[in-house]
């Protein structure tokens, strides 16, 4: 079975990159919650989370980025953004008001150019 997601460093970030085009399945959004928690815990401060390839998310999903924003927010020099978001997303990002308290990303060059 491929995996859902890959977990990689780009200074400043580990970048959670999804592999799948649809993040709808409620248990393995479970075990993706659990890991990116577990990258919180583990100390990564600033996370960039890569959506290129996806092209749908759930509400389910959309509660685990608002989660690891909480989450991350709490840690020291904590930071949290996405990169990657196509058309569909942003939309779907603008409903939800994500797009006003994290940062959005056309690129993960242009993320990591920002820094």
């Amino acid at each position: 079975m491929e995996p859902f997601y890959k977990v990689g460093k780009l200074d400043p970030y580990t970048v959670v990159d999804f592999q799948v085009q649809s993040l709808m399945s409620g248990q393995e959004l479970q075990r993706i919650e659990q890991s990116l928690y577990q990258l919180v815990d583990e100390g990564a401060s600033k996370r960039l989370l890569d959506f290129t390839q996806v092209q749908y998310l759930s509400s389910q999903a959309i509660g685990i980025v608002v989660a690891l924003r909480s989450k991350t927010a709490k840690a020291p020099g904590g930071k949290l953004a996405l990169c990657g978001v196509g058309t569909q997303l942003h939309q779907l990002l603008k409903i939800t008001a994500l797009d006003r308290i994290l940062p959005i990303y056309k690129t993960r060059k242009d993320a990591l150019a920002a820094k």
